[in-house]
């Protein structure tokens, strides 16, 4: 590095600068990803570093976790390796002026990436219950003297303790989530047994949705809600005695009204939830056997006025029971499928989604093998 390319050490004006930027934006933000990239950011620029490696502990596998190492995806290493592994299980901070002169790093992110590694700083991430979540690592400073100083684990400390109350929130909300959706497939699950359905087509139907959510143009994020929020789309059910559900002849009119029910009572299950998940789960459960001419129930709405979830659900929902065994009949092929989707084009089903459908069949075919029942 030629002297032109150093940078001056920052004024404590400009550091309390950054701070007040990054700040304003960790405090906000509810994305992990995102939260990791500002925080290593922020690590950075108070040290002058060239790069900063944000390392999280996954209390799961012991193990600790980037995603935040440039040029390269997620990165996962045991808790007791190398610098990060040191000072994750030392609670202690490393300077290190040149990282291939000690045996304890390990150049695979630089052997991955073309880089070299000169100089560490190495801290501990504690939250306020002293519990260490992580490790901060920048690397290479780029001021004149390029060997990281006292006053940069001072800096890096702040950050560390700033940040580690937001990145804990964020961390524990996720939690909470993967959670929730275990639940929600899991009373899914449940759902199908009593109707003699597999859990795979709790799956199938979840990936059809997210597959035909992005088609029609959905953002991932939304696409991933209704992914989430399928599997308790017929969870009315459990309701319906099993004499009507599971009966092999053809129903009766009091018997299909009360099949039709498990509608409205899977959205009266769901409803008064304030969660996201559940309350897409309430409209799907309502609304999946509606018809885009109105003819469905059990509202009869029509058109755009059923919820995008309900139709999409709907599509999926009639693809996969078409398409697989049940005890009362063989899987239909593809083509009598499709045809019957042209047929109900307009009529049961939404237009867009079905043209969709057709256009992208390879996709689902594609999900139905890896799901499929065995």
């Amino acid at each position: 590095m030629s002297n032109g390319e150093f940078k001056r050490k920052l004024e404590s004006d400009e550091l309390l600068q950054i701070i007040f930027d990054y700040a304003a934006e960790i405090t906000v933000e509810h994305k992990l990803d995102r939260l990791l990239m500002l925080m290593a950011d922020m690590g950075r620029d108070m040290t002058v570093a060239d790069r900063c490696i944000l390392w999280i502990h996954d209390e799961w596998t012991d193990e600790l976790w980037a995603k935040v190492a440039h040029g390269v995806d997620e990165v996962r290493i045991p808790s007791k390796a190398g610098l990060a592994g040191y000072a994750f299980q030392t609670t202690k901070p490393l300077i290190i002026a040149n990282a291939y002169e000690d045996e304890r790093f390990h150049s695979d992110i630089d052997v991955k990436t073309g880089y070299r590694t000169k100089s560490l700083l190495v801290i501990p991430l504690i939250n306020k219950q002293n519990k260490t979540l992580g490790v901060y690592q920048v690397i290479n400073k780029l001021t004149e003297d390029e060997v990281f100083t006292a006053q940069d684990v001072k800096y890096l400390s702040l950050a560390a303790s700033y940040t580690a109350q937001a990145l804990e929130a964020v961390l524990m909300n996720i939690e909470v989530e993967e959670a929730q959706k275990e639940i929600i497939f899991k009373m899914g699950e449940i759902g199908e047994v009593r109707s003699k359905e597999t859990g795979n087509h709790v799956k199938r139907v979840a990936e059809y949705a997210k597959f035909l959510a992005i088609k029609a143009g959905l953002s991932e994020e939304e696409a991933d809600l209704i992914k989430v929020a399928s599997p308790v789309h017929d969870i009315g059910k459990v309701a319906i005695p099993d004499a009507i559900l599971n009966k092999p002849g053809r129903l009766s009119k009091e018997e299909y009204t009360a099949i039709q029910a498990h509608s409205n009572i899977g959205y009266d299950l769901l409803k008064n939830s304030n969660r996201s998940i559940l309350q897409a789960a309430a409209v799907i459960a309502k609304q999946h056997h509606e018809r885009w001419d109105g003819r469905g129930y059990p509202d009869g709405l029509s058109g755009e006025n059923i919820h995008l979830y309900g139709r999409i659900v709907s599509v999926v929902d009639v693809f996969d029971a078409l398409a697989s065994d049940r005890p009362y009949k063989k899987a239909w092929s593809i083509e009598r499928i499709t045809t019957h989707f042209n047929k109900e084009k307009g009529k049961q089903f939404d237009p867009t989604l079905i043209d969709l459908f057709i256009k992208h069949l390879d996709g689902f075919l594609a999900i139905k093998v890896q799901y499929d029942d065995y």
